[in-house]
């Protein structure tokens, strides 16, 4: 049992909330409810916003008040454990409530508005999608499990999965498919689940029923919003996005160089690692049934943002991931990426996350829950942070966004040929198009040249 000082120093947040009094009883309904369908929670009851604790006259009578307002507002029944106990002379009344299977809601306010959720230290009113996702919780049901009835074995893209299951020396047949959940039973006959649609679908089925399963990426100009430097969306499917994306985080980074004795060690500016493993948890863990939100990768001058749909799991918080406790949330689309190597051992993310940090002298990324999203903070290394922010030629001089690119692409690389900058650059460019734009930016003082004729190199103007 947690004691009663330590709960009187908490700051308010998703699992713990203060009240002065019982003069107004709907609020406190309302976090009861929204505590019980979320992750649980504390309710104190006689300390004010500034902490100041100003106890409850006739604890007793007070009690008795709550209990019955909890009977009679709140459908299905719910039993918290109520207490009374005293804190520097002044009584105080604790409130206790579990996670349960609701969903809970206002009897006034009916099943279709009277849900509430915790988010934060507020309390929102669930809409449908959250209620939904409320009811299959209940029935240990994910939404990546559930059939998409107009979609048949025809709308899986075989030669995906084919490429997919070879690259880790498997082959798989209708009956794994199965197995693994990508195909399930309707209606007397096989369909797409919603997760072997986002996984395996046709690209034109995929965009169709699930345009938010693609990861969306932006490199910004400063430390805000406001302008962008490059812009990718993975058109593939999120397996797809497991390459695509780091290789865009590469080009729109920044390398420290470690000189130790006569060898040269390139720091990326952020662990790599540790990167992928957070894009596995947010596209693995995003919640599918929000639309018009995308799992996201913002990179600004200062930071790097990967961010996915979806609050934490009803029934979790962040201190249990912290703890090494799982919770899937897609259990289709987790097990495939089990499969496919991509995952290990449920509950080791944040170990491995932390450990590849440590390893290489990076900040712990920081997790923020706001919304129904999930966001996740990494910092630069430090021996790149102090750097002047290399992707400012844009507001220094006219050019075209492929050419920042290629700016971009070049940045902190050796000297390279144009044949050679061809053949890694990852856009789709011909190749005289791209020694024009060399040539453009060598007259804007942006790029030099090494030697001449079939020798030449370019190399970024420092």
């Amino acid at each position: 049992m947690v004691d009663i000082k330590e709960i009187i120093s908490w700051p308010e947040g998703k699992t713990i909330e203060f009240k002065r009094d019982l003069s107004s009883i709907k609020p406190i309904l309302k976090t009861l409810i929204a505590f019980a369908n979320t992750a649980g929670g504390i309710l104190l009851i006689g300390r004010d916003n500034n902490r100041t604790i100003v106890g409850v006259d006739d604890v007793f009578t007070a009690e008795e008040k709550l209990a019955n307002a909890i009977a009679d507002s709140i459908y299905p029944p719910l039993m918290p454990e109520i207490e009374t106990t005293s804190f520097e002379g002044k009584a105080l009344i604790i409130v206790r409530v579990a996670h349960w299977r609701g969903p809970f809601y206002l009897k006034t306010q009916g099943p279709e508005e009277g849900v509430y959720v915790r988010l934060g230290s507020t309390n929102r009113i669930a809409g449908p999608e959250l209620i939904a996702e409320l009811k299959r919780s209940i029935h240990n049901i994910s939404f990546d499990q559930l059939p998409c009835p107009e979609v048949n074995v025809q709308g899986l893209d075989m030669e995906r999965i084919k490429q997919a299951f070879s690259n880790v020396g498997r082959e798989v047949n209708q009956k794994e498919l199965e197995t693994l959940g990508i195909l399930v039973s309707h209606a007397d006959k096989l369909v797409c689940s919603n997760g072997g649609l986002i996984l395996f679908g046709q690209d034109q089925l995929r965009e169709k029923y699930f345009p938010n399963a693609k990861v969306r990426c932006a490199r910004f100009q400063g430390i805000d919003k406001v302008d962008f430097i490059d812009q990718y969306d993975c058109e593939g499917t999120i397996l797809e996005a497991m390459k695509d994306v780091p290789n865009f985080i590469r080009r729109n980074t920044r390398l420290a160089a470690k000189i130790d004795k006569i060898q040269r060690e390139d720091i990326p500016e952020y662990a790599l690692i540790a990167i992928r493993e957070v894009l596995t948890n947010a596209l693995v863990h995003a919640d599918y049934s929000i639309q018009g939100m995308n799992p996201r990768v913002a990179i600004f001058s200062d930071r790097l943002e990967i961010e996915n749909p979806g609050m934490l799991p009803f029934g979790y918080t962040l201190d249990e991931f912290v703890a090494g406790v799982s919770h899937i949330r897609n259990k289709v689309i987790a097990r495939v990426f089990r499969e496919l190597h991509l995952m290990e051992e449920w509950g080791t993310g944040y170990r491995r996350i932390t450990e590849a940090c440590q390893f290489g002298d990076y900040q712990i990324p920081t997790w923020e829950e706001f919304g129904t999203a999930i966001r996740v903070v990494f910092k630069p290394h430090a021996g790149v942070q102090d750097k002047i922010d290399s992707f400012s030629y844009q507001q220094v001089k006219e050019i075209t966004l492929r050419q920042q690119r290629i700016l971009n692409f070049l940045h902190n690389k050796e000297p390279l040929s144009a044949k050679k900058i061809h053949e890694d650059f990852k856009e789709q460019i011909a190749e005289r198009s791209l020694r024009k734009d060399l040539l453009d930016l060598k007259a804007k003082g942006l790029l030099k040249k090494l030697g001449s004729g079939p020798s030449t190199l370019w190399t970024i103007v420092e």
